[in-house]
């Protein structure tokens, strides 16, 4: 009888307990992470220029950090930066809104390399054919063969017009000639 009194004591104080809502953070199981949008950086500690300085009041705001809202904006507008030249001179008006072009220049758009383009492309051919050679010699297994050479094709004409005027075969000494190149050892297979 003592068994199943102290059984149902012990399911019913399950029960109570499961019931209860804050049962895990009283016995420490809850974890309770940081509000991340709650959490502002704080300016280094450095040492100040002048000693003759009056030490920090208890409960003073900072003065080198200013509010959030204040390092935001100084962040987002770049307000320490100070550039003399203005807008229209540094990016001409070609349609775009003043906001636009003050964004261009605070981006830095004015200091853009003109031909970047070709500077990429350039550079991208390179790594492209150094690659192709690596496939090619792994592939063939041969250094790269240099193409044939190229039939001019007035010339041609006005050889095969002069042999069949004097009746001689088109396949004469002079004649161009395909010569195959050898295949490598897996080159067809595949």
């Amino acid at each position: 009888m003592n068994r199943r009194l102290a059984l149902a004591a012990s399911l019913a104080a399950a029960f109570a307990v499961t019931g209860c809502e804050n049962v895990r953070e009283q016995f420490g199981l809850a974890k309770s992470p940081p509000d991340e949008f709650k959490v502002v950086s704080r300016a280094p500690l450095t040492l100040p220029p002048n000693f003759a300085l009056r030490p920090p009041q208890p409960g003073v705001a900072r003065p080198q950090e200013g509010t959030p809202r204040d390092q935001a904006r100084r962040t987002v507008f770049r307000l320490e930066d100070s550039n003399p030249q203005g807008v229209d001179q540094v990016i001409p008006d070609d349609g775009r809104s003043q906001g636009e072009r003050a964004l261009l220049m605070q981006a830095g758009a004015a200091e853009a390399e003109p031909n970047i383009r070709q500077i990429v492309n350039a550079e991208t051919r390179t790594i492209a054919e150094e690659d192709e050679s690596l496939i090619n010699s792994l592939v063939f297994w041969r250094a790269d063969e240099l193409p044939g050479t190229v039939v001019d094709a007035g010339e041609e004409s006005r050889r095969l017009r002069e042999a069949q005027a004097l009746g001689e075969p088109v396949t004469g000494e002079n004649a161009p000639t395909i010569e195959r190149r050898e295949k490598a050892l897996f080159e067809g297979i595949f």
